[in-house]
């Protein structure tokens, strides 16, 4: 697949040849779900608790120290002690380097996917994909585990995006920094990176900078959206059509914005409709370039092209990048589509 090249306030659709293997779209089991009868907690594996707390029943596999011979190192740190919050912080084990100067890496702050109400940094598919962009861009990545609905809802995933965010910047002035990023770090190139619900996060948190954190001189260069998570009230025509979807069926993606969201609101807050009209719009066109990437078997792939279509509007700099085939996180399990999603942000960043 060829990489698609930056183009700023517009959009564009790339299509794999119809002759590519295809993770295959889950199309039949769409149908075997009766929507009166659905259960969306059961199929999350979660229950939810009288304290209003939620019961994760299942158990992921999980990453805690590196294999040999891996090409990079990673090790875990606290963020923000009062919140329970910390990260996962990636290096290429072998530096490239200029004239025998190590160079100096973009650094990725990356959230990771799960509804706002799953998943961990130390999951072994969100630590292969980190894994891969410090190995592949070359880059130092920072996964960070932040807080979980319901226990912490809306903005609480944001203002720890802010935390990781400044805690970069204290580490580039201060002289007893984190080593790995005062030696190798470029803090002139920082880029936020999420997944589904992590690239709500990073869109927020872009705003957030945009608002005036005074990060300077460390510099917000980009922001990765990848099939990042958006709702509203209205149903959009994908939503209809994939409401039976296997891995996001309509009352599965219910559930999860009524976990996050801040009790009371509905799905037109702006944290998960940014169309809708607020303040937030103000400060797009500070956001400086965005890469927003899409599959058409997505049942947000409508949400997330009208996003697009806000974010030009608002004077951001896109590159969208919507493949028609492919459902939600089909990267995560699919090596072709995750070797493309690569190329593209690489290229991005590079």
């Amino acid at each position: 697949m060829a990489a698609a090249s930056s183009v700023s306030q517009s959009q564009f659709t790339m299509h794999l040849p119809e002759s590519s293997p295809i993770f295959p779209l889950p199309t039949t089991m769409r149908r075997s779900h009766t929507m009166s009868k659905f259960n969306p907690y059961e199929h999350l594996s979660v229950s939810l608790n009288p304290d209003g707390s939620l019961s994760r029943l299942l158990h992921l596999p999980a990453i805690s120290s590196a294999a040999p011979g891996e090409p990079v190192a990673f090790k875990d740190i606290t963020l923000k002690a009062s919140t329970a919050t910390w990260f996962r912080l990636f290096r290429p084990t072998n530096i490239p380097a200029n004239d025998g100067v190590a160079a100096r890496l973009p650094i990725v702050i990356y959230f990771h996917h799960g509804g706002w109400i799953l998943h961990t940094a130390s999951d072994a598919i969100t630590h292969r994909n980190c894994a891969d962009l410090a190995a592949q861009i070359p880059a130092i990545a920072i996964s960070v585990n932040y807080r979980l609905a319901p226990e912490s809802r809306l903005p609480a995933q944001y203002d720890d995006a802010v935390d990781a965010l400044r805690w970069v910047k204290t580490q580039m002035t201060d002289p007893d920094g984190e080593k790995w990023l005062k030696d190798f770090g470029d803090f002139s190139r920082c880029y936020l990176y999420g997944v589904g619900c992590g690239g709500n996060i990073a869109f927020f948190a872009g705003l957030k900078a945009a608002a005036g954190l005074k990060l300077e001189p460390m510099k917000v260069a980009g922001i990765v959206m990848n099939q990042p998570m958006f709702g509203g009230v209205q149903r959009t025509k994908s939503e209809l059509q994939f409401a039976t979807d296997q891995l996001l069926p309509l009352p599965v993606l219910d559930l999860m914005w009524e976990l996050a969201l801040p009790k009371g609101m509905d799905q037109d807050h702006r944290y998960c409709n940014p169309m809708v009209g607020g303040p937030h719009k103000e400060l797009i066109g500070r956001l400086g370039r965005c890469l927003v990437i899409g599959f058409g078997g997505d049942p947000m792939v409508d949400r997330q092209q009208e996003f697009v279509k806000m974010l030009t509007g608002c004077g951001a700099q896109v590159m969208a990048w919507f493949d028609d085939m492919g459902f939600h996180n089909v990267d995560l399990v699919d090596h072709r589509r995750a070797a493309a999603v690569m190329s593209l942000v690489k290229e991005f960043i590079i």
